[in-house]
């Protein structure tokens, strides 16, 4: 399968189904959002999938990222909304990429690719409604939209969408939500009354895509939940008919009987009270394990869960797996799956290292392969992330 003792195995047919299951949930169509290597599961295999699924839009982050879909030959339709001053924007408009306009010099370097290239540029205004981060608050949105529309008489774009993000991600039953709905409501009417050619008006993120129907507009915009991570607090994955498409597992390396009072890997913050046997798993905070979940992070080995002993390291981390084991090198250890086999889950590690499941899964390292499948069907994506 791999020379690397550890391996990511992401079920393509769990994306489908991940995706076809928000369809369900949503009163619009729905933008599959793959930014980050596709939360760290493959951006063009997850990307597939996710279409397969029946999502007819597609979401990333990063140019580049947008870039590299078209590249593979993705051809669906496409928004993209980081970049920067003296990025690749005529590459954009020739691809076909819808772009996030969300600053004055944004649009004037969109109204730049569009001269270089003699082709109009589809932008969707990015409103501020309330996080403080990208897009501009409202007075200023006023400005800039009145810029686009000139440029749109102009022939130079088309003014097809308005967007903003959520502040509450994760609870958007909260008070600030309902006052960013009412401040999108908002600019989409100032968006409309100017003459806006509008195609798009989203909002809503996971959370939003299963439990408010009142935010999906025309668009939802699912990201986490495509990946059948569950959104909600205290809601498991498959409580919203979602799937994890994640396992990662590694091969034990050594393994061998130890002393009581051995201390085990730096610092010694942890040691032995019995005579035990140690395995040596080989991941660390290089493939993205959180150091910080060092005797806390959670793994599965032969049907039992330990806890990792002592601290993560830059390739490794131990387990002490109790003086009756019967453990060999070779055996697999599962730091995290779908739970369905009693493995823990990214929500347990995301727990055990006080951050969110989101990090868990995102953060893995491009040295640990992605081996793509379909319900166990090793499919030919298989790949290390780029």
């Amino acid at each position: 399968m791999s020379d690397y003792p550890a391996r990511a195995l992401i079920n393509l047919a769990a994306i489908q189904r991940n995706v076809a299951a928000l369809r369900e949930r949503a009163t619009a169509p729905v933008m599959a959002v793959v930014k980050a290597d596709a939360y760290g599961h493959g951006l063009v295999p997850s990307a597939r999938a996710a279409l397969a699924g029946g999502a007819t839009w597609l979401g990333v982050a990063q140019l580049s990222e947008a870039l590299d879909l078209r590249a593979a030959g993705v051809d669906a339709p496409l928004l993209t909304w980081i970049y920067a001053p003296g990025a690749p924007l005529a590459r954009a408009v020739r691809a076909g990429i819808d772009l996030s306009v969300g600053a004055p010099w944004a649009l004037a370097e969109v109204r730049a690719a569009v001269a270089a290239t003699g082709r109009t540029a589809r932008i969707h205004l990015k409103v501020d409604t309330g996080l403080g981060r990208g897009g501009q608050f409202l007075p200023a949105w006023r400005d800039m939209l009145d810029q686009a529309l000139r440029a749109q008489a102009a022939g130079e774009v088309e003014v097809v969408g308005v967007w903003s993000h959520l502040a509450s991600a994760e609870d958007v039953t909260s008070a600030t939500t309902a006052s960013q709905r009412e401040v999108f409501l908002e600019a989409v009417a100032l968006a409309e009354a100017g003459g806006a050619h509008l195609e798009l008006r989203h909002l809503a993120n996971s959370a939003a895509t299963l439990v408010r129907p009142d935010l999906h507009f025309d668009l939802v915009r699912p990201g986490l939940a495509v990946f059948g991570l569950s959104p909600l607090p205290g809601v498991s994955a498959g409580e919203v008919g979602l799937e994890p498409a994640m396992r990662l597992e590694a091969s034990l390396m050594v393994v061998k009987h130890a002393p009581a009072g051995q201390g085990v890997s730096y610092g010694h913050t942890y040691t032995t009270t019995a005579q035990t046997v140690l395995a040596d798993v080989p991941l660390g905070y290089a493939d993205g394990i959180p150091r910080h979940a060092g005797s806390a992070g959670p793994v599965q080995v032969a049907g039992r869960r330990y806890t990792i002993a002592g601290r993560v390291c830059m390739d490794q981390f131990v387990l002490d797996l109790g003086a009756d084991s019967s453990a060999a090198a070779g055996d697999v250890a599962v730091l995290f799956g779908a739970g369905t086999d009693g493995e823990p889950t990214a929500q347990d590690w995301a727990e055990a290292a006080g951050t969110i499941s989101y990090e868990i899964v995102t953060r893995l390292g491009v040295r640990v392969p992605r081996v793509h499948h379909r319900d166990g069907a090793i499919q030919p994506t298989t790949q290390r992330t780029p």
